[in-house]
Parts: C-alpha cells; sequence; structure tokens
C-alpha cells in the first residue's frame, strides 16, 4: 500500500513539473520568445529608411538610396548549378566558395549577405532566375547619398557589421549596415530606426505554408530620425574650397553656444566615394594613404604648436597672477637673451627696438621678447618653477586645452600642456623659466588641436566662459537640451582680464600683423601665428617651412563666430591664415565676398603648396635649407 502510493505520489509530482514547465514556455515566456532559432521558421527582415541628415539651415547633406542585396541562408541551400549561378552573379567558383563557407561558418541557420548592391539591371535579370537557387534570396537595402560634397569628415559613413559583431548583439546580424565614423556612428542609435521581421512558418519540406502563428510575432519597421547638425555647410564649402591645394584644419563655432559651424580638414574626399560596389577599392585608396592622409581628420586629431595665438594665454595668466597689468612695459632689442651663450637667443620681428613695449603693441606686433618676460615671471614668482608650471597648467587646461574637450565626434587628440612634474622627469639637472622659454610664445612642449584652439578664442569672445563645442543642434526638429554643451564653463581668468587682449586682438587687424586683411564694416579681433616645424631626418633634426596659423573672432561686440586656421607649411600667418580668416568671416557675416576682397578670394583659392608637399617627401633636406 505504501509503495503504492509512493508511486502515485511521484507521477503526481511529476506531473505538476511537467504542466507547470509548460505554462512557463508556452504562456508566461512565449510573449518574449523570439522564433528566430526555429529551424521551422523563416525570417524575413524589412529594413527601415536610416535617418535624413541637414545642416543648421536646412539643407540636405546625407539622404538614402534604394540597394539590392543577395542574400544566403546556408542551412537551405540546395545542390546547384555553380558555374551557372556565378555567371549571373559575376563572380568566379573561388570567390563563390568563400562567400559560402563564411556564411555557413557564422551561423548557417541565419541570412547573411552573400553579394551586396546589386547593379539595378543586375537585379532585375537575377530576380528572374533566382527562384532555381534554393537558399538565395534578394534582399532590398537603404544605403546613403551625398547631394553635397563636403563635410565627409563630419558626417562619416557606414558600412557592413563584422562577424565579430553580429555575435556580439542583439541586434545586427552580419553583413547588415551601421555607422562608421563620425555623425553617422555617434549617433548611430537616432538614425538607424529599427527593423521589422516578418517570420514565416516551413514545413518539413523546408516549403513556406503561411505566416508563423498569423504574423503575431511580427512588427513593422520604424524609420530612423532625421538628425540637423549645427554646421553651416555654405561655410564649410567655402573653407573646403579655400584649403584646395593646402593641409590642414579649419574650424569655427558659434561662441555664445558652443556649436561648431564649420570642421574642414584638408585635403578631403567625397563622401560618395564610400557608397557602393566601389567603397571597398576606394577605402583602400583613402586609408592607406599615408602622405596625403584624406581620411584623417586636422581639425581634431592634428596636433600642431600653436605659436602666437598661445601669447594671448599666457597675457591672460599673467594679467591674473598679477605679474603683469596692461601698462607694463618691457624692451626689446630683435629678440630676447635668455642665457650666456649666443645660441641663447630668441628672435623677434616685432620692428620695436629699445623702446618701452606694453600689453597692447606686444599682441599686435607680435613681441617674443614681452612674453618671454612675462611667461618668466609667471612661473619663477614663488621661486619654484615645478610648482609656477602646475598653477600656469591649472589655468591654461580651465580653457579645454591639453583635454579631448567632449565634444559629440568620435575622434580627437588631447594636445599636451606640460605640468611641472613633465620637466622634473625631464630635466635631471635644476630647471627654471629660461629652461622651458619656449612656451611663452606657444613653441615649447605644447601643442594643441585646431579645434582646441577655435574654442580657446571663442572663450576669449565670451570674456571667460565656453560652452563645449557639439555637432547635433536638433533630432525630429526639436532640440536636445543636454547639459554637457548647455551648460557654461568657466575659465580661472577674472572677466575684466579679457577687455585689454581684446582691445590687442582688434588692434591686430587695425595696425599690426593682421592689418592687410581687414574687412570694411566688420570689427574682427585675431592673432596671427608662425609656428616653428622641425622633423627627424636621417638622424637629424631638421627645420622645415613653418605653419601659418591665425585665431580671430567678429564682430567685436557680440561674436558670432570664432575660428581658429592652421595651414601646414604655410609661412607667416599673415600671408595665407589670416587672409583666409577674413574670408571666411566675411562670408559667413554677410553672405558674400565685397568686389573690394575679390582680388584676395581669387588669389587664396588659387594658391597651391603642393609643389612644397612634394619637395618635403622626394628632398625634405634641400627644401630645409630655404627656411630661416
Amino acid at each position: 500500500m505504501q509503495r503504492s502510493f509512493l508511486l502515485y505520489f511521484l507521477i503526481t509530482v511529476v506531473g505538476i513539473i511537467f504542466i507547470g514547465r509548460l505554462f512557463q514556455l508556452q504562456v508566461i515566456k512565449s510573449a518574449n520568445y523570439d522564433p528566430i532559432h526555429n529551424a521551422a521558421v523563416k525570417v524575413e527582415y524589412d529594413y527601415p529608411e536610416r535617418g535624413y541628415i541637414y545642416d543648421r539651415n536646412g539643407e540636405l547633406l546625407v539622404a538614402n538610396q534604394l540597394s539590392y542585396d543577395v542574400m544566403i541562408q546556408p542551412n537551405q541551400v540546395k545542390p546547384l548549378d555553380t558555374l551557372e549561378f556565378c555567371a549571373l552573379l559575376k563572380i568566379d567558383k573561388e570567390d563563390f566558395l568563400k562567400r559560402y563557407n563564411k556564411a555557413k561558418n557564422y551561423a548557417s541557420y541565419l541570412p547573411s549577405v552573400f553579394l551586396k548592391q546589386l547593379a539595378k539591371d543586375d537585379f532585375a535579370y537575377l530576380q528572374e532566375k533566382l527562384h532555381k537557387y534554393k537558399g538565395f534570396f534578394i534582399q532590398k537595402r537603404i544605403i546613403r547619398e551625398y547631394p553635397i560634397n563636403a563635410a565627409a569628415n563630419v558626417l562619416g559613413y557606414i558600412g557592413e557589421v563584422n562577424d565579430n559583431l553580429a555575435r556580439k548583439s542583439n541586434y545586427y546580424e552580419a553583413g547588415e549596415l551601421i555607422g562608421k565614423d563620425g555623425v553617422e556612428v555617434e549617433y548611430e542609435e537616432y538614425l538607424r530606426g529599427r527593423k521589422g521581421k516578418k517570420y514565416l512558418h516551413r514545413n518539413r519540406f523546408n516549403k513556406v505554408t503561411g505566416s508563423y502563428r498569423d504574423g503575431e510575432k511580427d512588427t513593422l519597421p520604424e524609420n530612423g530620425q532625421d538628425l540637423t547638425l549645427t554646421l553651416d555647410i555654405a561655410l564649410q564649402e567655402y573653407a573646403q574650397k579655400l584649403m584646395k591645394g593646402k593641409r590642414g584644419g579649419i574650424v569655427a563655432i558659434e561662441p555664445s553656444s558652443g556649436e561648431i559651424l564649420a570642421l574642414v580638414t584638408a585635403p578631403s574626399y567625397d563622401p560618395n566615394m564610400l557608397v557602393g560596389r566601389k567603397r571597398s577599392k576606394n577605402s583602400v585608396i583613402l586609408f592607406k594613404d599615408s602622405i596625403n592622409k584624406p581620411a584623417y581628420d586636422r581639425g581634431l586629431l592634428a596636433t600642431y604648436a600653436p605659436g602666437s595665438p598661445f601669447k594671448m594665454m599666457n597675457a591672460l595668466i599673467g594679467l591674473q597672477e598679477n605679474v603683469i597689468n596692461e601698462h607694463t612695459t618691457f624692451k626689446c632689442y630683435n629678440g630676447y637673451k635668455y642665457g650666456n651663450r649666443a645660441s641663447e637667443f630668441m628672435g623677434c620681428h616685432c620692428g620695436i627696438f629699445g623702446r618701452p613695449i606694453k600689453l597692447k603693441t606686444a599682441i599686435s606686433k607680435s613681441c617674443n621678447s614681452y612674453f618671454s618676460n612675462t611667461y618668466k615671471r609667471i612661473v619663477e614668482q614663488n621661486n619654484n618653477p615645478s610648482d609656477g608650471v602646475d598653477n600656469w597648467h591649472k589655468h591654461v587646461a580651465s580653457f579645454g586645452l591639453g583635454d579631448y574637450l567632449g565634444y559629440d565626434l568620435p575622434a580627437g587628440s588631447p594636445g599636451l600642456i606640460p605640468t611641472g612634474k613633465y620637466y622634473d622627469d625631464q630635466y635631471k639637472y635644476t630647471w627654471n623659466g629660461s629652461t622651458i622659454i619656449s612656451n611663452a610664445i606657444g613653441q615649447g612642449e605644447v601643442l594643441t588641436t585646431p579645434i582646441q584652439l577655435a574654442n580657446f578664442t571663442a572663450a576669449i569672445a565670451n570674456k571667460g566662459y565656453f560652452y563645449t563645442p557639439h555637432i547635433l543642434k536638433e533630432v525630429d526638429k526639436k532640440s536636445i537640451e543636454n547639459p554637457k554643451y548647455t551648460v557654461r564653463k568657466k575659465t580661472t581668468i577674472d572677466e575684466k582680464h579679457f577687455s585689454p587682449v581684446i582691445e590687442a586682438m582688434h588692434e591686430v587687424f587695425k595696425t599690426g600683423t593682421g592689418k592687410w586683411s581687414q574687412v570694411k564694416g566688420i570689427e574682427i579681433c585675431g592673432k596671427t601665428g608662425t609656428a616653428e616645424n622641425f622633423a627627424r631626418i636621417d638622424g637629424q633634426k631638421i627645420q622645415l617651412p613653418d605653419h601659418s596659423i591665425l585665431v580671430a573672432f567678429a564682430p567685436k561686440e557680440n561674436p558670432k563666430i570664432a575660428l581658429a586656421i592652421f595651414v601646414e607649411n604655410g609661412g607667416y600667418g599673415s600671408t595665407i591664415a589670416a587672409p583666409i580668416t577674413s574670408l571666411l568671416i566675411e562670408k559667413y557675416l554677410n553672405g558674400k565676398i565685397s568686389k573690394a576682397n575679390k582680388y584676395r578670394e581669387q588669389n587664396m583659392l588659387n594658391l597651391s603648396l603642393q609643389d612644397i608637399y612634394d619637395k618635403l617627401i622626394q628632398k625634405p633636406k634641400e627644401i630645409a635649407s630655404g627656411t630661416k
């Protein structure tokens, strides 16, 4: 009796367990069950349109076009006439086997791309024949189209999801498209939308017999969201034209918001080169070019010595630390002597010999002696150069230099703003302000990117604060209120110290080094720069042609634009960077270039430095001998 009771009890318990498990699987979990791994279910994806991208004025920058991919599901492939099939796809048998094995190794039960982006003529012909080849089908796909040949470095591009990412992802399948650079990758989740799924039931002969569960699991695609960028594409295009035949970077920012108006790298490329069947070939051309580096964003990644624009930083720190005021004077004797040896002399071209020089004149005429004295006072004010450099570093860093800034683009470089420890480690003997005096004029160990200098200029225009630079303005016509980009970042310099520096920057374009690039009716405040450029060739440190630099903002009151321009090997800042700056400011503020400045415009549009770049590769020592 006890045995029979135990048997009935065990049967009852096991039954309850099975019923409970079935209830869990069929009722509780079925609502979230994705039948994609069910061998009796075929999944078809319906891809959404990727979001469009516009500039700040509503100009269309990125659109979509229809493409067709040949898809494969390896476990459904039947024996076929390989040669005939290869002839249809215009591939050889070796290529066929390579593609087939790749898809099979990825996942035999999942569809993946076999051949992407068919031409329309090939698609129409293939569609009639494809029913003969089991396991293959056509999938419509949305790819990008760029109406305007500009801002490739900003927009980025889309590319295929690789097997590794597909295995890790709950969303992407191998061969699908995903943002790879620029805005496309930074805002992928906004742009991609959500693909729809249709589940089809198959019988034991793998023939589709209808919808799985009457389509209760099917989902419709959701198109991606449209983005409006802060970019002014007219300004971007114009800046790219002015940089034709030159190398370097241009960054323009709206000081009152931190919005990036232009972000130029030169040379660049047509974004349509990375669309369609020619993408792979063009990728090799663009990304393997180690000389011109068209895919390298110099505006965000390239680090340069900032040159004379950095003098304004030392002026502001000197005023804040009370080691100078706007009436402090220093004399210049064609340069600054910082040691006893003849080589310990920093030359100067301000043209003011042996007479007292005040701050305003020192900036407008770019006097090296004035800022060498100022920097030495900053660093040595407490007789401890290491602590002095740390204090100086604190002020410089408050402007966003020496860091990534935090903008919403994936590329970036921190640059370098040295600390006291940096020099303690570098010099095993006693050092002081004279040892590192080149920092006084932005020529020492200091390295900055164009976007950092543009942001520094915007902070001056705002008299002591800036907004983190950013490229996204709206999503589906709605502003994105991200505190990261809407909260002011204050510098360590008091507001009162900016006025004399701004007056001096205005003087640069009135009577100083930028006077030949004035624009009638626009008060430009700026600073030219000429940064020395060195390279190590055959074990020797060789001086190459200088970089041409300029930072500026305009108008003086209520500034609308702040810029930083670097032209590699362009020489004096006043000869190339200054006229380009004034043209961009006039174009942005007035919408056109006046007749009076048409000659300046043509001169810059026609100016090419390609001969210099070619010689730097072929005969660097020969061209270096012509530098100062």
